[in-house]
């Protein structure tokens, strides 16, 4: 399957080169530019990023959706490729869409496959998308391949619609209240501190913590600042190594609740992955290495790396999966009667259908625990901060009434 690679090298007169080109492998690509006499620097594959197997490069997921049904609706009714192709350039919205259509139409002109043309533009057409359509071609049912795709593309999204909502609620939540919180300390402390300057006693311990962290805030705001930005930026790097990945994506599969929601999400898409590429007759390693990319979290992803080399060793995809203590019993039993009674691809489908109605159950569960501990949690720190400023006046008509 050809990728596209952006590369860049140096000629033998020392000139600085740059460009793209649709080949096989890495090798192939410093062998032709070798041929021109091009030594080659850098090169990295075009629009290689994360999501669900295709990054939409400014095509959404619903407009990619639509493209995929029509396109098999059309290719159903008998019409030629290259009209189905030129039908659907001239409906696209996007201008960047539309010219990536027609190139892909000329390329299948020149002789190309649909495959290999839709390759060529890896940051819409991820290997997912791509290695269903030469599964499509080769056996003939382009149009079942791509109603599936489709279909594929739709429950995605609305799964990743459902783990956003149940991450929405818990944010506005949190910045609701570190908004108020910030508001009080920039604006309402600072007028009780100066009431209580001259107060002529020694205020309650809770009164002075809160007037100490509304000066720091108003005085050394920039310190605060500049600890965030590291903390965020440290954080970010340390996600983005292997270990760091690895450490996260652990723990928050742990987290009570929440991480119950990622785990079924990320079951949900691996199941839905690879049952839909097992069906439309892609080989089942090469649907395990697109799978693993689409997993959406490294645990399973290297569950699914370890169930890769079982199966190119002789062995099956369930024992693997059971020794990652990743997914449950009942998921790693149903894949293994699916893959003694010649069924893996209806057994992945009927997971991901139940981790999908799992996920809605997830979600509801996570926004009915997550409410009230988040208005405790702002009730809290409101609260508190109200009445640590209004301690020194209980205590000042304590001292009278005593008197």
């Amino acid at each position: 399957m050809a990728t596209v690679y952006q590369w860049k090298g140096k000629t033998s007169s020392g000139e600085s080169v740059s460009g793209e080109m649709s080949v096989r492998t890495k090798a192939e690509l410093i062998m032709n530019l070798r041929k021109k006499k091009v030594v080659v620097t850098s090169a990295k594959e075009k629009g290689k990023g994360l999501g669900f197997g295709f990054l939409k490069g400014g095509v959404s997921t619903k407009e990619l959706a639509i493209f995929t049904r029509q396109f098999s609706t059309m290719i159903n009714s008998g019409l030629p490729l290259v009209q189905c192709l030129d039908i659907l350039a001239k409906q696209a919205e996007k201008d960047g869409f539309r010219k990536v259509i027609n190139q892909t139409m000329r390329d299948v002109e020149s002789g190309a496959t649909l495959a290999d043309a839709l390759s060529r533009h890896p940051a819409i057409f991820g290997d997912l998308f791509v290695n269903m359509v030469e599964a499509g071609e080769a056996g003939g049912v382009l149009d079942v391949i791509l109603n599936r795709l489709a279909t594929y593309i739709e429950k995605m999204n609305t799964l990743k619609r459902k783990v956003r909502s149940a991450m929405a609620y818990p944010v506005v939540v949190f910045l609701v209240t570190v908004a108020a919180t910030t508001f009080m300390l920039l604006f309402i402390i600072p007028t009780f501190a100066k009431m209580y300057a001259d107060f002529g006693s020694d205020l309650p311990a809770p009164t002075m913590i809160v007037m100490a962290i509304s000066d720091l805030i108003r005085t050394k705001w920039w310190l605060l600042i500049s600890v965030i930005v590291i903390g965020v930026v440290g954080f970010r790097r340390y996600y983005n190594t292997k270990k760091g990945k690895g450490t996260i994506d652990r723990l928050s599969l742990r987290v009570p609740v929440f991480g119950q929601v990622l785990l079924k999400a990320s079951i949900a898409r691996f199941t839905r992955t690879l049952g839909t590429l097992v069906s439309s007759g892609v080989p089942i390693l090469e649907g395990l290495d697109i799978t693993g990319k689409a997993a959406g979290n490294s645990v399973v992803k290297d569950a699914v790396a370890k169930t890769k080399a079982s199966i190119s060793s002789g062995q099956t995809i369930a024992a693997p999966l059971r020794e990652s203590g990743v997914f449950p019993p009942m998921v790693v039993q149903m894949i293994a009667v699916g893959e003694e009674t010649g069924a893996l691809d209806e057994m992945l489908s009927k997971i991901a259908d139940f981790y999908d109605e799992e996920v809605d159950a997830a979600v509801d569960a996570l926004t009915s625990v997550i409410e009230p501990i988040m208005i405790v949690m702002m009730g809290g720190v409101v609260g508190g901060m109200v009445v640590a400023m209004y301690l020194p006046i209980f205590k000042l008509v304590s001292v009278i009434m005593a008197e």
